[in-house]
Parts: structure tokens; sequence; C-alpha cells
């Protein structure tokens, strides 16, 4: 199908564009000591989340966000608006110590100064896509608050998964407070997008609390599937996916959806699953959202999911 096709594109052009920007020479080389070092820092708090998308057989996107509360951010007055800057280095490196991947970014918050009392519990989110192969690596993540001169510091191994062709897998489920098409000609690129969409994940606290949503928001799912199996007379899949929103504290179901990939017009052996639900319809509580795919073809199942709050 022409989606897929247009993604592939898109993926190929991305892991062009990261072969031909090999590591340059670091800019922050303070924040390089803090990682070449293993020096462990946490003056500077921040919350980082991995997710896992395929590109080809061999290439995997692992989206990198970032998250830093505004109370975190020193910010200077300058005409009336208050400015925060934050430096972030991060470095991938293999278990072997080769260095798959190095990105380094300024990041710059600018509110008017009125409105900073009432951003302070607001958060700002940095996004990094990163091809990698499948397989097992140590990231390593400094940010430094540039006007405290605080720096902090996120290390660990991550497993890359390996999408093999004959096993129905998932990306991974990204629970997103943005979730939009972008346009034709910004398709695979810019922050936040994967692929044909605008996806912006909400970041899980260090703490373990679960993602929090306001009941004025829209809660938003997004997940693709690999490895369909294909029927041999029609060429095309047949599966069903089911949407499980249940309560945590009760167990009990809430919400439940069931779609087929009959309604779903032309799908190849990869889909991409989008729903979004507003959080008005669910009262105050936690809860766990399962999306299960039952491939009828292949007699596979993946059952992926996330766990959100709402206040």
């Amino acid at each position: 199908p022409f989606s897929n096709d247009l993604q592939t594109k898109q993926f190929e052009r991305l892991e062009q564009w990261a072969k031909l920007n090999k590591p340059p020479n670091v800019k922050f080389k303070d924040l390089e000591e803090i990682v070449s070092h293993k020096i462990s820092v946490n003056l500077m708090p921040f919350d980082v989340r991995a997710d896992f998308v395929r590109v080809t057989g061999d290439t995997v996107l692992v989206p990198v966000t970032i998250q830093v509360k505004n109370r975190d951010v020193t910010f200077l007055n300058k005409d009336g608006v208050q400015r925060g800057t934050i430096n972030i280095f991060g470095r991938v490196t293999t278990l072997t110590g080769r260095i798959a991947q190095t990105f380094e970014d300024t990041v710059q918050m600018d509110i008017p100064a009125e409105l900073l009392p009432k951003e302070t519990e607001n958060s700002h989110v940095y996004w990094k896509a990163l091809p990698l192969r499948p397989g097992r690596y140590r990231f390593d993540i400094v940010v430094k608050d540039v006007n405290g001169d605080r720096a902090g510091s996120w290390s660990r191994g991550i497993q890359v998964p390996d999408y093999a062709e004959d096993k129905l897998a998932s990306s991974s489920l990204i629970v997103a407070d943005n979730m939009e098409p972008v346009a034709a000609k910004n398709v695979g690129t810019g922050m936040f997008v994967i692929g044909t969409t605008k996806v912006r994940p909400r970041v899980a606290s260090a703490d373990g609390k679960p993602v929090i949503f306001k009941r004025n928001q829209k809660l938003n799912f997004w997940m693709q599937i690999y490895n369909l199996g294909v029927d041999e007379k029609t060429h095309k899949p047949s599966a069903t996916i089911e949407y499980d929103v249940t309560n945590a504290a009760t167990n009990k179901q809430v919400i439940k959806s069931v779609e087929s990939t009959d309604q779903m017009g032309n799908v190849g052996d990869q889909m991409t699953l989008q729903k979004t639900l507003s959080a008005a319809n669910l009262g105050p509580g936690i809860y766990r959202i399962q999306i299960k795919v039952n491939d009828n073809i292949s007699k596979q199942t993946v059952d992926p999911s996330a766990t959100f709050a709402v206040e």
C-alpha cells in the first residue's frame, strides 16, 4: 500500500541522513565528560522515555523523549520574557563500547514573565529519533540547566527489539497528548513525527507513577503491528483488534471496542493503529489500556498494554 511505501521511503531518508551525520565534533565537552567518565550527577532531574518503531528488517527507529519540569529550570528575565536554557547531550554505545549514536542540542524555553508562576508545574518535552540495529545498548543522557549551572545524568541498558519476519510483533504502544497527521512535505521529519503522524508521547516520571491526563484532555494511543499473515487467495491479512480499558483499582472493564482488518481498507502485513479517547469519559483514577491483536492467519497474538491516570 502507498502509505507503507511512503513510510519506508521516509525512514530510508532518515537513515541516509543519520549516516551522513556521523557523530560530529562534540560541542558540550563538559557534558561529554560526565558520560565518558560514567559520573552520576542528579542536581538536575529529568525523565526519559524510549520507544521502538520498525524501519526496515534490520533497522529500528528509537524515538527518545526527554521531559524537564519548568520548576527545575532556572529562568532569567530578558525584556519581560523569562528564558530558560538547557543543553542536552546523549550517547548510545554498544556493549563493546563502540559509539552507535551521539546527539546534542540546546533547548530554549520562553515564557512571558507574568505567566511563569502558572507554568512552573508544566513540563518541556524534547524528542530525538535514533535509527539503530537490533541489539543491546547503553544509553547515556546528560541535561544541563545553563543559567543555574546544574546538571543531571541518566543511564540505562536498552534492548532494541529484533522484528523477525515471521513473528507477529508490535512497536511500542505510545500514550500521547498530541496526535495529528502531518503535511505531506513534513512526513518523516521534524519533532515527534513518526512516518505520517505527529505523536507526542507523555513521559512517566521516574518515581513509577503513570502519566497523568486532566479530564478536559484527549488521550491518544499509537501503535504499529508488523508481520501480519497474508491470505494467499485474497492477498490480505485477517486480524481482529481489541481495545480494552480497565480500571486498575477495581479491574473493571470500562471501555471495550473491537475492530477487524476487513473494515480497515488497504492493509498489508503492517498496520498503524491510532485511537483517541476523551478523558472526560473516565472518572478520576488509574487505568490500563490493552490492545490485543489476533492474527487469524498465523494464529499469533500480541497484546501490549500501558497505564495512565485521569485527574
